[in-house]
């Protein structure tokens, strides 16, 4: 019996550790599209852009952690869009390389929205 607790113990951490790469994975595409897409918006390299997308995950977790709130653009709503923009704009203090205006921010918040609901994937962790 020990045995089996300690195989589901395992496969639950390497099936979180999957989760957490593809999540990682996926906001990092979803980050270089809207990036493209956004004037205003500029990611430099490869290294700021891998950043970037673990900085917004961390930020994105904390949020969650804290309030509950999911910083989706289309997943809560008004707030869901204005913490989207907020996350997209703080991240440039955190990552050389990466940098975005409060317009820019805005128009990548809906951009970000967009590419993140078509793209599959589950969002929680």
């Amino acid at each position: 019996m020990s045995e089996q607790n300690n195989n589901a113990q395992t496969s639950n951490g390497t099936s979180t550790f999957g989760q957490i790469v593809g999540r990682l994975v996926t906001a990092a595409i979803v980050l270089a599209i809207t990036a493209f897409f956004t004037p205003g918006f500029s990611i430099n390299n490869f290294w700021s852009l891998a950043i970037a997308a673990i900085v917004l995950t961390i930020i994105d977790y904390l949020i969650v952690k804290f309030t509950g709130l999911h910083a989706s653009p289309f997943g809560k709503g008004f707030v869901g869009f204005i913490l989207a923009a907020v996350t997209l704009y703080v991240t440039q203090f955190f990552v050389a390389g990466y940098s975005i205006s409060w317009i820019a921010a805005i128009i990548g918040a809906v951009i970000y929205g967009i590419v993140d609901y078509f793209l599959p994937g589950d969002e929680q962790m």
